[in-house]
């Protein structure tokens, strides 16, 4: 199985923290589309010829902000040049987007499972960040979405905002819990360099919280998940059983999938690439009829370590015996004295073939991933 995810390239404004790939410029936006479009064509072929598409998923950005005519016209193209057995197809959305009317159109699509951004329920907070909605678009946005009969939601939520306690990260998880969506992702704020964010704080307008500050929230989250009957399947996603994300879930587990707009990455099975990301470039190297995707040629043992840094994140651990059928890496020999001291430790663990991390190991994972690289 297979995944094509499609990244839409445009927001409403710029939140102040964030690093990925959009513009607030809508103007050339069906030409996009149609760039988009022409990729999908194009590429058609990247993925193995035996995989068949399971999930579709569209981020960016904001998807949400496209008409319904645009993603009928991505989807239309996908449909008709992919073998498809879908088994989720999620748009990532804005609350203060979920209107009725547009609901609607995305069931309509065939959407059937949202990832709303919502990050905060506060409105300090909110505003701080320069999010376009308001808390109490969020919760109607929830409701709403039920109402249309989207039973497979999941919401963003941001933790690490620095405060005099944690009595605004715990209320956002009560009323987050409260509003039962069956899946939370929850990240770490984190200041990235070219943002608004990253440069108050280079000024020394603006402190972050600390290490420790950080980590105490994300035990937080942890604990106050767990007693919803949540399962933090991956180190920032939590969700009850029969609505963990199918699409993400690929990606962990190293799933093929292709990747297509401005900034998107891909991943064949044996190597990565990405897209440009310059929304004026992206368009007129498709005018062309030339992908701007370069490459990124992976070694053996650059498979071998992503599989791990990845996998470790999940449930489900590094898989020994998977390292030893595909890639021929006895990972317990080679890295034994390590294995054996992550577990004197109380970081890891082994279940069967696979090593997990615990619940301690969740909060050093890039480190432990790290120490155990080939």
């Amino acid at each position: 199985m297979a995944g094509i995810y499609i990244h839409i390239p445009f927001c409403k404004q710029a939140c102040h923290y964030c690093d990925f790939h959009f513009s607030t410029n809508l103007n050339r936006s069906e030409e996009m589309i149609q760039m988009i479009n022409r990729e999908l064509l194009l590429r058609k072929d990247y993925l193995p010829e035996k995989d068949t598409i399971k999930s579709i998923y569209f981020g960016g950005g904001t998807p949400s902000l496209l008409s319904q005519s645009q993603l009928d016209s991505v989807l239309n193209t996908i449909h008709k040049n992919f073998t498809l057995d879908i088994e989720e197809l999620t748009i990532e959305t804005n609350p203060d987007d979920l209107s009725q009317e547009k609901l609607k159109s995305l069931k309509h699509l065939g959407f059937d499972r949202l990832s709303i951004g919502i990050q905060s329920f506060q409105e300090d907070i909110l505003k701080f960040y320069n999010r376009a909605h308001k808390a109490s678009e969020s919760l109607q946005a929830i409701s709403l979405a039920k109402d249309a009969g989207f039973s497979m939601l999941s919401i963003d939520l941001i933790y690490g905002f620095p405060s005099p306690d944690h009595k605004k990260w715990e209320k956002d998880l009560e009323i987050a819990i409260n509003q039962d969506p069956g899946h939370i992702s929850s990240y770490c704020l984190t200041v990235e360099p070219k943002t608004a964010l990253g440069n108050w704080v280079a000024k020394g307008k603006f402190r972050p919280a600390t290490e420790d500050f950080a980590a105490e929230q994300f035990e937080i989250l942890q604990a106050a998940m767990q007693s919803a009957g949540y399962v933090q399947y991956e180190i920032s996603n939590f969700g009850k059983e029969g609505h963990f994300a199918i699409h993400n879930t690929n990606y962990w587990r190293g799933i093929p999938y292709l990747g297509v707009g401005p900034s998107a990455h891909s991943f064949d099975g044996k190597e990565r690439g990405a897209n440009i990301s310059n929304n004026n470039k992206y368009i007129e190297s498709l005018n062309a009829y030339k992908p701007p995707f370069e490459i990124d040629y992976l070694s053996h043992e650059d498979l071998v370590n992503e599989y791990i840094l990845t996998s470790l994140r999940t449930i489900w651990g590094t898989d020994l015996h998977y390292l030893l059928q595909t890639y021929h890496v006895d990972l317990f020999l080679v890295k034994s004295s390590m294995i054996q001291k992550l577990i004197q430790e109380k970081l890891l663990e082994v279940n069967n073939t696979s090593l997990i991390l615990t619940a301690k190991g969740k909060l050093l994972a890039d480190s432990i991933a790290s120490a155990l690289f080939i």
